[in-house]
């Protein structure tokens, strides 16, 4: 079992050039969990990706119709913790949901994001690194 970053579930359902990646992380470990906001973000992304012309109406409600297929929403509702980690790290407490999820679970936050890998290495790890099995 992962945290799965909305940034990762977008690579892996939008198409680009970090699918392949995203597709290496879901062979690696099947089973991604997010807190539940994270369906809230990836609808945000879809949309501003509609909004880009870089995926079609169409497609887009394909996208969010798989979306729940390969990610299960979890929620560990510790929000004192959450403010702690945010308060600590400066990072948005959109962010901090993933990684206290992830601290919760004792599991691995897979993710792009520079800003969280760098603010809480004991749980986040870049897609390469989940990848190549450097954990």
């Amino acid at each position: 079992m992962i945290v799965a970053d909305t940034n990762l579930i977008a690579y892996l359902l939008i198409g680009g050039p970090n699918t392949p990646l995203a597709e290496a992380v879901l062979r690696r470990e099947k089973v991604w969990v997010a807190p539940p906001l994270w369906w809230h973000e990836f609808l945000n992304v879809v949309a501003t990706t509609v909004r880009q012309n870089l995926l079609s109406e169409d497609r887009a409600l394909v996208v969010l119709a798989e979306a729940p297929l390969f990610v299960r929403s979890y929620d560990h509702e510790r929000p004192w913790d959450v403010l702690r980690l945010s308060v600590e790290t400066r990072l948005a407490t959109y962010d901090c949901e993933f990684a206290v999820l992830a601290r919760r679970l004792m599991v691995r936050l897979v993710t792009a994001d520079k800003a969280l890998l760098n603010a809480v290495p004991d749980v986040a790890i870049s897609m390469e690194d989940f990848v190549s099995a450097k954990q």
